[in-house]
């Protein structure tokens, strides 16, 4: 079992090309043993954004705090607090913090590199 407060993970800045103001914590992942799947948690400063990408692996992203836009199906939709966003596998998508800033949470399948700090990855 493992019980750990959002607030009380140590983030690292997630420096790769096109992102922009983003920091990532695991909260679990592989190395609690987790066995399928790795939830991380993202914060996005205030007109921050994470790079434009896709991958073969679907994702579940739920909105902690915060507003922005998120990039899916070739056009921006608006998301904010308490909004959950399923992006299917092989599909482009784009976080962008709004003026508050962004925090979301992101569930991937573990048996990718869940540190891997690529947003919404």
């Amino acid at each position: 079992m493992l019980i750990r407060n959002i607030d009380e993970v140590s983030r690292k800045p997630v420096q790769m090309e096109g992102v922009k103001g983003v920091t990532m914590a695991v909260m679990v992942g592989r190395d609690d043993g987790a066995p399928n799947f790795a939830l991380r948690s993202f914060r996005v400063e205030p007109g921050g954004h994470s790079p434009r990408h896709q991958h073969d692996y679907e994702h579940e992203v739920f909105v902690v705090e915060g507003t922005g836009e998120v990039l899916l199906e070739g056009s921006f939709h608006p998301i904010r607090k308490g909004d959950v966003i399923y992006v299917p596998a092989n599909h482009e998508h784009h976080f962008r913090a709004g003026a508050s800033g962004m925090q979301f949470l992101c569930l991937v399948p573990v048996t990718r590199n869940c540190g891997d700090p690529t947003p919404g990855s």
